[in-house]
């Protein structure tokens, strides 16, 4: 006598906010972040006070917009 295989998958449902949390805390679901680099420079208060109103015009922070202007000066003197 032969024993039939069980053709019936069980299915279990994974509720959903335990799947999304194991995509989060998944090392290999996000890619790797750059570590930032802190660094500092000497500025003239009024040339800062300038550019921290040119900056608000614009919506962004000080440091935003500071990362904003380097990665402008990079683009238009990279050779």
């Amino acid at each position: 006598m032969a024993l039939k295989r069980s053709t019936d998958e069980t299915v279990v449902d994974v509720p959903i906010a335990e799947s999304k949390a194991k995509n989060l805390f998944n090392n290999n679901s996000s890619p790797k972040k750059e570590t930032m680099i802190l660094t500092t420079f000497s500025i003239a208060p009024s040339f800062k006070k300038e550019l921290e109103e040119m900056f608000a015009d614009m919506g962004i922070g000080w440091a935003a917009g500071i990362r904003f202007a380097l990665k402008e000066f990079y683009k238009k003197h990279q050779e």
